[in-house]
Protein backbone atom coordinates (compact mmCIF):
# COMPACT_ATOMS: atom_id res chain seq x y z
CA UNK A 1 0.00 0.00 0.00
CA UNK A 2 1.53 3.53 -1.25
CA UNK A 3 0.87 6.66 0.79
CA UNK A 4 0.19 7.92 -3.07
CA UNK A 5 -3.11 5.72 -3.34
CA UNK A 6 -4.60 6.82 0.52
CA UNK A 7 -4.04 10.10 -1.35
CA UNK A 8 -5.95 8.92 -4.41
CA UNK A 9 -9.04 7.08 -2.84
CA UNK A 10 -9.88 9.78 0.08
CA UNK A 11 -10.14 12.16 -3.14
CA UNK A 12 -11.91 10.12 -4.70
CA UNK A 13 -14.54 9.30 -1.37
CA UNK A 14 -14.99 13.29 -0.97
CA UNK A 15 -16.11 14.13 -4.57
CA UNK A 16 -17.96 10.99 -4.85
CA UNK A 17 -16.44 10.70 -8.74
CA UNK A 18 -13.55 8.95 -10.53
CA UNK A 19 -13.74 11.27 -13.34
CA UNK A 20 -13.83 14.45 -11.36
CA UNK A 21 -10.82 13.38 -8.58
CA UNK A 22 -8.80 12.42 -11.72
CA UNK A 23 -8.81 15.98 -13.18
CA UNK A 24 -8.07 17.49 -9.66
CA UNK A 25 -5.22 14.93 -9.25
CA UNK A 26 -3.60 15.14 -13.42
CA UNK A 27 -4.13 11.52 -13.65
CA UNK A 28 -6.24 9.68 -16.41
CA UNK A 29 -9.54 8.20 -15.11
CA UNK A 30 -8.46 4.71 -16.16
CA UNK A 31 -4.91 5.36 -14.46
CA UNK A 32 -6.73 6.42 -10.96
CA UNK A 33 -9.28 3.45 -11.21
CA UNK A 34 -6.04 0.88 -11.44
CA UNK A 35 -4.47 2.42 -8.62
CA UNK A 36 -8.15 1.97 -6.67
CA UNK A 37 -8.45 -1.66 -7.75
CA UNK A 38 -4.89 -2.30 -6.73
CA UNK A 39 -5.50 -0.77 -2.89
CA UNK A 40 -8.97 -3.09 -3.50
CA UNK A 41 -7.05 -6.31 -4.26
CA UNK A 42 -4.33 -5.80 -1.31
CA UNK A 43 -6.88 -5.45 1.11
CA UNK A 44 -9.07 -7.89 -0.35
CA UNK A 45 -12.07 -5.99 0.06
CA UNK A 46 -15.07 -3.71 -1.87
CA UNK A 47 -14.15 -0.04 -1.21
CA UNK A 48 -16.18 1.72 -3.54
CA UNK A 49 -19.53 1.13 -5.35
CA UNK A 50 -19.65 2.11 -9.06
CA UNK A 51 -22.82 3.48 -9.89
CA UNK A 52 -24.00 5.84 -12.63
CA UNK A 53 -24.22 9.09 -11.11
CA UNK A 54 -20.74 8.27 -9.41
CA UNK A 55 -19.51 6.33 -6.70
CA UNK A 56 -19.74 5.67 -2.78
CA UNK A 57 -18.05 3.90 -0.38
CA UNK A 58 -18.76 0.39 1.02
CA UNK A 59 -19.14 0.17 4.88
CA UNK A 60 -15.50 -0.85 4.52
CA UNK A 61 -14.67 1.66 2.26
CA UNK A 62 -16.18 4.44 4.72
CA UNK A 63 -14.31 2.99 7.45
CA UNK A 64 -11.12 3.07 5.35
CA UNK A 65 -11.61 6.21 4.58
CA UNK A 66 -11.21 8.15 8.29
CA UNK A 67 -8.03 5.76 9.27
CA UNK A 68 -6.55 7.48 5.31
CA UNK A 69 -7.93 10.85 6.45
CA UNK A 70 -6.18 10.52 9.90
CA UNK A 71 -2.70 8.83 8.45
CA UNK A 72 -2.39 11.91 6.13
CA UNK A 73 -2.58 14.39 8.64
CA UNK A 74 -0.44 12.48 10.61
CA UNK A 75 2.10 12.50 7.69
CA UNK A 76 1.64 15.72 6.59
CA UNK A 77 2.00 17.14 10.20
CA UNK A 78 5.32 14.59 10.58
CA UNK A 79 6.58 16.31 7.26
CA UNK A 80 5.72 19.88 8.41
CA UNK A 81 7.49 18.93 11.98
CA UNK A 82 10.45 18.09 10.21
CA UNK A 83 10.47 20.71 7.76
CA UNK A 84 10.30 23.07 10.23
CA UNK A 85 11.86 21.62 13.53
CA UNK A 86 9.27 22.63 15.76
CA UNK A 87 6.04 21.49 16.44
CA UNK A 88 3.40 22.45 13.73
CA UNK A 89 0.09 20.92 12.36
CA UNK A 90 -3.01 22.01 13.27
CA UNK A 91 -5.95 20.80 15.43
CA UNK A 92 -9.66 20.93 15.45
CA UNK A 93 -11.57 21.19 19.03
CA UNK A 94 -15.29 21.18 19.93
CA UNK A 95 -16.73 23.10 22.78
CA UNK A 96 -20.49 23.92 23.46
CA UNK A 97 -21.11 27.43 24.13
CA UNK A 98 -21.31 27.34 27.76
CA UNK A 99 -17.42 25.82 27.94
CA UNK A 100 -16.76 27.92 25.28
CA UNK A 101 -17.11 31.37 26.97
CA UNK A 102 -14.38 30.27 29.51
CA UNK A 103 -12.08 28.30 27.94
CA UNK A 104 -12.09 29.29 23.91
CA UNK A 105 -9.78 32.58 24.12
CA UNK A 106 -7.69 31.35 27.20
CA UNK A 107 -6.92 27.62 25.00
CA UNK A 108 -5.89 29.76 21.93
CA UNK A 109 -3.40 32.15 24.19
CA UNK A 110 -2.00 29.10 25.54
CA UNK A 111 -1.87 27.49 22.30
CA UNK A 112 0.02 30.36 20.57
CA UNK A 113 2.22 31.27 23.28
CA UNK A 114 3.39 27.32 23.86
CA UNK A 115 3.23 26.25 20.17
CA UNK A 116 2.89 29.38 17.91
CA UNK A 117 3.13 26.59 14.75
CA UNK A 118 0.24 24.84 15.66
CA UNK A 119 -2.97 26.20 14.11
CA UNK A 120 -6.12 26.15 16.30
CA UNK A 121 -9.64 25.50 15.37
CA UNK A 122 -12.26 25.90 17.59
CA UNK A 123 -15.97 24.28 16.68
CA UNK A 124 -18.84 25.48 18.55
CA UNK A 125 -22.09 23.06 18.60
CA UNK A 126 -24.35 21.49 20.92
CA UNK A 127 -22.43 18.24 23.05
CA UNK A 128 -24.22 15.59 20.92
CA UNK A 129 -23.34 17.75 16.98
CA UNK A 130 -19.87 17.71 19.15
CA UNK A 131 -20.02 13.28 19.59
CA UNK A 132 -21.02 13.23 15.72
CA UNK A 133 -17.80 15.11 14.67
CA UNK A 134 -15.56 13.51 17.10
CA UNK A 135 -16.79 10.16 15.52
CA UNK A 136 -16.21 10.89 12.24
CA UNK A 137 -12.99 12.52 13.01
CA UNK A 138 -13.65 16.26 12.25
CA UNK A 139 -12.67 17.07 15.44
CA UNK A 140 -9.55 15.98 17.60
CA UNK A 141 -10.66 16.82 20.79
CA UNK A 142 -14.17 17.61 22.07
CA UNK A 143 -15.07 18.58 25.92
CA UNK A 144 -18.50 16.81 26.34
CA UNK A 145 -20.84 15.61 29.59
CA UNK A 146 -22.15 12.31 28.92
CA UNK A 147 -19.89 9.92 29.82
CA UNK A 148 -21.81 6.83 28.11
CA UNK A 149 -21.32 8.64 24.67
CA UNK A 150 -17.86 9.59 25.45
CA UNK A 151 -16.94 5.99 26.23
CA UNK A 152 -15.62 4.81 22.75
CA UNK A 153 -12.57 7.52 22.71
CA UNK A 154 -10.00 8.14 24.96
CA UNK A 155 -11.45 9.82 28.06
CA UNK A 156 -9.65 12.47 30.99
CA UNK A 157 -12.36 13.80 33.61
CA UNK A 158 -12.16 17.46 33.55
CA UNK A 159 -14.30 19.66 36.03
CA UNK A 160 -17.66 18.95 38.26
CA UNK A 161 -19.83 21.45 37.71
CA UNK A 162 -22.20 23.09 39.65
CA UNK A 163 -25.20 24.81 38.02
CA UNK A 164 -26.62 28.25 38.74
CA UNK A 165 -29.80 29.97 38.14
CA UNK A 166 -29.68 33.41 36.53
CA UNK A 167 -31.43 36.35 35.96
CA UNK A 168 -32.72 39.60 36.52
CA UNK A 169 -32.81 41.24 39.85
CA UNK A 170 -36.19 42.19 39.36
CA UNK A 171 -37.81 38.77 37.85
CA UNK A 172 -40.76 38.34 40.42
CA UNK A 173 -39.94 35.10 42.65
CA UNK A 174 -36.44 35.01 42.76
CA UNK A 175 -35.35 34.05 46.31
CA UNK A 176 -33.35 36.65 48.49
CA UNK A 177 -30.15 34.10 49.40
CA UNK A 178 -26.99 33.67 46.94
CA UNK A 179 -27.68 30.47 47.18
CA UNK A 180 -30.78 27.82 47.33
CA UNK A 181 -32.56 24.38 46.58
CA UNK A 182 -34.65 23.89 43.60
CA UNK A 183 -37.70 23.44 45.60
CA UNK A 184 -37.94 27.39 45.88
CA UNK A 185 -37.04 28.34 42.12
CA UNK A 186 -40.28 25.64 41.33
CA UNK A 187 -42.48 28.45 40.07
CA UNK A 188 -40.28 30.76 38.31
CA UNK A 189 -40.25 30.96 34.34
CA UNK A 190 -37.34 29.27 33.20
CA UNK A 191 -35.53 29.78 29.31
CA UNK A 192 -34.06 26.49 28.57
CA UNK A 193 -32.54 24.68 25.63
CA UNK A 194 -34.53 22.57 24.01
CA UNK A 195 -34.41 18.51 23.03
CA UNK A 196 -32.28 16.56 24.68
CA UNK A 197 -29.52 18.79 26.00
CA UNK A 198 -27.40 17.64 28.92
CA UNK A 199 -28.79 21.02 31.12
CA UNK A 200 -32.36 20.37 30.34
CA UNK A 201 -32.13 16.91 31.10
CA UNK A 202 -30.75 18.33 34.70
CA UNK A 203 -33.50 20.51 34.61
CA UNK A 204 -35.96 18.07 34.50
CA UNK A 205 -34.85 15.35 36.67
CA UNK A 206 -34.01 18.07 39.45
CA UNK A 207 -37.26 19.32 39.13
CA UNK A 208 -38.95 16.27 39.61
CA UNK A 209 -37.20 14.88 42.24
CA UNK A 210 -38.20 18.13 44.17
CA UNK A 211 -42.06 17.46 43.08
CA UNK A 212 -42.32 19.93 40.71
CA UNK A 213 -42.23 20.24 36.77
CA UNK A 214 -40.00 23.15 35.57
CA UNK A 215 -42.22 26.14 34.14
CA UNK A 216 -40.00 26.55 30.57
CA UNK A 217 -41.47 29.33 28.94
CA UNK A 218 -39.14 30.15 26.42
CA UNK A 219 -36.86 27.32 24.25
CA UNK A 220 -33.36 28.55 22.95
CA UNK A 221 -30.96 26.71 21.84
CA UNK A 222 -27.63 29.06 21.04
CA UNK A 223 -26.13 30.28 24.70
CA UNK A 224 -25.80 33.94 23.39
CA UNK A 225 -29.41 34.37 22.08
CA UNK A 226 -30.73 32.60 25.59
CA UNK A 227 -28.70 34.96 27.98
CA UNK A 228 -30.32 37.70 25.79
CA UNK A 229 -33.35 36.65 26.69
CA UNK A 230 -32.66 36.35 30.10
CA UNK A 231 -31.24 40.37 30.23
CA UNK A 232 -34.94 40.83 28.70
CA UNK A 233 -36.63 39.53 31.55
CA UNK A 234 -38.58 37.01 29.71
CA UNK A 235 -37.29 34.24 32.67
CA UNK A 236 -34.55 33.09 34.50
CA UNK A 237 -31.96 29.95 32.91
CA UNK A 238 -29.89 27.45 34.57
CA UNK A 239 -26.25 27.33 33.38
CA UNK A 240 -23.13 26.37 34.75
CA UNK A 241 -20.40 29.01 36.25
CA UNK A 242 -18.61 29.18 32.97
CA UNK A 243 -21.75 31.67 31.75
CA UNK A 244 -20.57 33.94 34.41
CA UNK A 245 -17.53 34.83 33.06
CA UNK A 246 -19.36 36.98 30.09
CA UNK A 247 -22.00 38.52 31.97
CA UNK A 248 -22.39 42.11 33.92
CA UNK A 249 -22.69 40.89 37.91
CA UNK A 250 -24.53 44.46 37.97
CA UNK A 251 -27.73 43.84 35.58
CA UNK A 252 -27.85 39.86 36.44
CA UNK A 253 -27.86 37.59 39.37
CA UNK A 254 -26.26 33.96 39.81
CA UNK A 255 -27.78 31.97 42.44
CA UNK A 256 -26.09 28.95 43.03
CA UNK A 257 -28.52 25.73 43.64
CA UNK A 258 -27.98 23.89 46.76
CA UNK A 259 -28.96 20.57 45.41
CA UNK A 260 -25.68 18.35 45.46
CA UNK A 261 -27.18 16.13 42.36
CA UNK A 262 -27.43 19.14 40.49
CA UNK A 263 -24.48 19.69 38.57
CA UNK A 264 -22.99 18.11 35.72
CA UNK A 265 -19.41 16.18 34.51
CA UNK A 266 -17.28 17.85 31.96
CA UNK A 267 -15.07 15.62 30.28
CA UNK A 268 -12.52 15.76 27.34
CA UNK A 269 -12.87 13.10 25.30
CA UNK A 270 -10.16 12.88 22.00
CA UNK A 271 -9.45 10.10 19.21
CA UNK A 272 -7.12 7.77 20.36
CA UNK A 273 -3.22 8.25 21.17
CA UNK A 274 -2.46 6.44 17.90
CA UNK A 275 -4.76 8.30 15.92
CA UNK A 276 -4.38 11.71 17.37
CA UNK A 277 -1.49 13.80 15.58
CA UNK A 278 1.25 15.47 17.57
CA UNK A 279 -0.45 19.15 17.41
CA UNK A 280 -3.67 16.79 18.85
CA UNK A 281 -1.72 15.52 22.13
CA UNK A 282 0.33 18.63 22.70
CA UNK A 283 -3.62 20.17 22.75
CA UNK A 284 -5.09 17.73 25.03
CA UNK A 285 -2.60 18.34 27.32
CA UNK A 286 -2.63 22.30 27.54
CA UNK A 287 -6.76 21.83 27.05
CA UNK A 288 -6.72 19.80 30.78
CA UNK A 289 -4.06 21.60 32.51
CA UNK A 290 -5.87 25.45 31.51
CA UNK A 291 -9.37 23.96 32.73
CA UNK A 292 -8.17 22.63 35.81
CA UNK A 293 -6.14 25.55 36.53
CA UNK A 294 -8.99 27.81 35.93
CA UNK A 295 -11.06 25.77 38.40
CA UNK A 296 -8.47 25.60 40.94
CA UNK A 297 -7.76 29.71 41.04
CA UNK A 298 -11.46 30.15 41.66
CA UNK A 299 -11.81 31.78 37.97
CA UNK A 300 -14.57 29.16 36.98
CA UNK A 301 -17.69 30.07 39.06
CA UNK A 302 -18.97 26.35 40.94
CA UNK A 303 -15.88 23.91 39.36
CA UNK A 304 -14.29 21.59 41.21
CA UNK A 305 -11.43 20.15 39.50
CA UNK A 306 -11.08 16.38 38.70
CA UNK A 307 -7.62 14.83 38.88
CA UNK A 308 -7.31 10.61 37.92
Amino acid sequence: MELRQLKYFVRVVELRSMGRAALELDLATSTLSQQISQLEGELSTRLLQRKSTGVEPTDAGLDFFHQAQLILRQCEAAASIAQKGRLSGHVSVGLAGTTAAMLAVPFVRAMRERYPGVRVRIVEGLSGHLEGLLNSRQLDLAILFDADAARRWSLIPLLDERLFLIARPDLPGLPAQDEAPVQALAGLPLILPSGSHTLRTLVFDAWRQAGATPDVVVEIDGVASLMDAVRAGLGASIQPGAVLSRLDPNSLRAIRLADASVRRTSLLASLSDDELSPAGLAARVVMTALARRLAQDGSWAGATALVT
